[in-house]
């Protein structure tokens, strides 16, 4: 097992730490590390995808669970146990060959196992299939003892680690229940919608035969034409969906990883950041523009449909020196007003966002702490030197909490600590868990200092 001393942030590259990191091989060595923990205690890692701090330990140590990344074979019932490090992508990657899909494909496969299960992430198809765990048959939890449980689900240790945050113990390996796929396309509708209303009708229209829908808004426009967008929904592609004409390659259930990728080799964070409100606006307005009215049918690859985001895996260096806050709420149906205010105050403030997507969820998850409930979520990036975006966020934490939303935990960097008590009634109970099955705090993060969890 290898150990250093290093300087770590989430992708949002906010608020940098120091801590001592483990990279252990083995549950042995991940355990021996949980043992000899120093007094700041100890949080789990898998790729620091979270754009926060929910994945560093200031002056304590980090576990850097990259080195486990076994995957088992397929049953015949379509389990498969894995490590807690195996990327969602290479999961992806050697499962579609066989013809099965990860349970549940949040909108980056630059996450693990175990983060997807400790942030409980929601994927495209929410309304259908749930969050992540709901499709975890076991997990392997390493806990403060230095011992290794086996959790199953409906048990109050397993609702409390799903969405947990690594706070209960570390995720060492689990079982998923996996979907099976008959080819490795996906069949995409793409629509340009008016305002925000015109979304909302569209998504929530055909009584979502086709299970996967998200939407890009454009946060930039103002008047008649705020909280347009571009909806985007898919359905496995179907072996009679395929042209005669195109190759095995792209057909074959062995393709369908997004394998192009757009990189900034060497390239530094740009000082003032790329995303202004002039080319913030000019980029929104091109991609508006660009999109199709309406168009059916459309063939992409499983992993292009998914995580189409990956393709730009340095779009973190463009927010400029200061990194980028990712800012993510739901509320819940029949609140469409408070998702109508929140679209105008960002749009009239000319926050440069270009990254924003909007979800619906359905039934509410297991976890004490997951994020998701029914409702529309909106995701979307600042830059995080912008003036006033502190206070300017709190009050819009004030807006969501009001309406009974939330903002997402695994995403955040700056919430204060009465907001996430307001938004998440489940906290309390999470607390007097923890408290009883660890009560020295082996396991603590910067996140869960800040917000007291």
């Amino acid at each position: 097992m290898s150990v250093d001393t290093v300087s770590l942030t989430g992708w949002g590259r906010t608020a940098p730490t120091t801590a001592v990191r483990f990279r252990p091989r083995t549950h042995e060595e991940a355990a021996a590390a949980v043992r000899g923990r120093g007094p700041r205690g100890v949080i789990a890692r898998g790729l620091g995808r979270s754009p926060g701090d929910a994945a560093q330990n200031a002056g304590g140590s980090v576990l850097d669970l990259t080195g486990l990344a076994r995957i088992g074979g397929v049953d015949a019932a379509g389990a498969v146990r894995c490590d807690a490090g195996v990327s969602l992508e290479r999961l992806l990657r050697v499962l579609l060959p066989l013809g099965w899909l990860p349970p549940v494909v949040p909108g980056t496969g630059r996450v693990t196992v175990g983060g997807a299960i400790a942030s409980d992430l929601p994927g495209l198809d929410h309304r259908r299939s749930g969050s992540f765990a709901r499709h975890v048959s076991a997990l392997e939890l390493l806990t403060a003892d230095g011992e290794v449980r086996t959790v199953l689900p409906g048990t109050a240790l397993f609702d409390a680690t799903a969405g947990g945050l690594g706070l209960t113990g570390v995720i060492l390996g689990a079982t998923l229940r996996l979907r099976r796929v008959p080819t490795a396309l996906m069949s995409v509708s793409t629509e340009r919608a008016e305002d925000l209303d015109d979304l909302l009708a569209r998504f929530t229209a055909g009584d979502d035969r086709l299970p996967y829908a998200s939407a890009w808004i454009d946060l930039m426009a103002r008047g008649r034409a705020a909280g347009r967008g571009i909806l985007t929904r898919g359905e496995h592609a179907t072996p009679d969906m395929r042209p005669a004409h195109a190759g095995r390659t792209l057909l074959s259930p062995r393709s369908g990883g997004a394998r192009g990728r757009f990189r900034l080799p060497g390239c530094p964070p740009v000082p003032g950041g790329l995303f202004g409100p002039a080319p913030a606006a000019l980029y929104n307005e091109v991609r508006y523009r660009g999109a199709p009215r309406a168009r059916t049918g459309e063939l992409r690859p499983v992993g292009t449909f998914f995580h189409a985001a990956d393709a730009y895996p340095d779009a973190n260096l463009l927010y400029g020196r200061g990194g980028l806050v990712r800012y993510r709420f739901t509320v819940g149906y029949g609140q469409e007003e408070t998702l109508h205010r929140v679209v105008r105050r960002i749009a009239g403030r000319r926050s440069p966002a270009v990254r924003a997507v909007l979800q619906r969820f359905g039934a509410a998850d297991p976890g004490g702490l997951s994020f998701a409930a029914p409702g529309w979520s909106l995701a979307l990036d600042l830059p995080a030197a912008l003036p006033g975006l502190a206070r300017f966020l709190d009050d819009v934490d004030e807006e969501v909490a009001a309406a009974g939303g939330r903002v997402c935990l695994a995403k955040d960097s700056r919430m204060r600590p009465e907001a996430a008590a307001a938004m998440y009634p489940g906290l309390a109970g999470f607390q007097e868990l923890r408290a009883r099955l660890d009560p020295t705090e082996a396991f603590r993060s910067d996140l869960s200092r800040r917000l007291g969890l």
